[in-house]
């Protein structure tokens, strides 16, 4: 039985959404930054670990300076 990276719990059939190669409990497929709740394709990744793709993937990993990549409002520390 294939287990939750996020909670290291056993992954059921009935509850299991794949995604990053990984099958995780729907409500464990979160955002790494935020905690939104992301579906399974519709989000982006890096080092392995899902973020959502606005705001919190372009304003950490995407192009930096004013006017880029539309997240300008939003900055991470």
């Amino acid at each position: 039985m294939p287990k939750c990276p996020r909670c290291e719990k056993e992954v059921y059939f009935a509850e299991k959404v794949t995604s990053l190669g990984k099958d995780w409990h729907r409500p464990c497929l979160r955002c790494e930054k935020c905690n939104k709740t992301l579906t399974s394709g519709g989000h982006a990744e890096h080092n392995g670990k899902p973020y959502c793709n606005h705001p919190c993937y372009a304003a950490l990993f995407g192009p930096k300076g004013f006017g880029r990549g539309g997240a300008e409002s939003h900055t991470f520390k």
